[in-house]
C-alpha cells in the first residue's frame, strides 16, 4: 500500500480500503447551478467512502486547468490529492463560444491528468445546451465522483499488480 496514506472504510466499488482524497474545482459562472453539483458531488464522494480535501473556486470552466494544476502539485502531507473532480457548465449563447471553452478546457484538463499520473475526471455539462438542460444534468458530479474513484481504485490496483509481479520474478 501506498506510503503516507490512512486507511478509511471500504467503499461501493470494488478495489482496495485506502482512503480516497478528492480535490474538487468548481466554476462559480452559474452558480446556482454548479453549487447543486457540488452538493451532489460532495454526498457522493461520502458514500463512495472518499474524502473531499481540497475545493477550489475558478470564476469559469476557462480557469479550471490552473486550478487542477496547482492541486496536482500539492505534496504536503493531508494537502495531496489522489485525483480531481471538475463541476461547472456551459451553456449555448448566441456564439459559438461555449464550444471554444468546452474544448480546450477539457482538452487542456486530460492533458493534465496524463502529464501527473493522475485522474482528472469531467463533471462538466455542455456546450450546446440550455440553462435548463444545464439544470436536468447536474447528476454529471456524481458520474465525475464515481469516475474519479473508480480510476484511484484501479490504477492502486495496477499498481499492486504490476509490484507483486516484478517481486515474483525476482525470487
Amino acid at each position: 500500500m501506498g506510503e503516507g496514506r490512512k486507511v478509511g472504510k471500504k467503499s461501493k466499488i470494488q478495489g482496495t480500503e485506502e482512503e480516497i482524497r478528492l480535490g474538487f474545482v468548481v466554476s462559480e459562472f452559474h452558480r446556482d447551478i454548479t453549487y447543486q453539483m457540488e452538493i451532489l458531488g460532495r454526498e457522493h464522494a461520502a458514500f463512495l467512502g472518499a474524502k473531499v480535501v481540497r475545493t477550489f473556486y475558478v470564476p469559469g470552466v476557462f480557469d479550471m486547468p490552473l486550478a487542477v494544476k496547482r492541486l496536482l502539485e500539492q505534496k504536503s502531507q493531508g494537502k495531496e490529492v489522489d485525483a480531481v473532480v471538475t463541476l461547472g457548465c456551459v451553456i449555448e449563447g448566441a456564439t459559438e463560444h461555449d464550444e471554444v471553452i468546452a474544448t480546450h478546457a477539457t482538452r487542456k484538463i486530460m492533458d493534465l491528468s496524463l502529464e501527473y499520473g493522475k485522474p482528472v475526471a469531467l463533471g462538466v455539462s455542455g456546450p450546446g445546451m440550455t440553462r435548463q438542460e444545464a439544470q436536468e444534468r447536474v447528476d454529471y458530479a456524481k458520474r465525475a465522483v464515481e469516475a474519479a474513484v473508480k480510476m484511484v481504485k484501479r490504477l492502486r490496483n495496477l499498481a499492486e499488480e504490476v509490484e507483486e509481479s516484478e517481486e515474483s520474478e525476482e525470487a
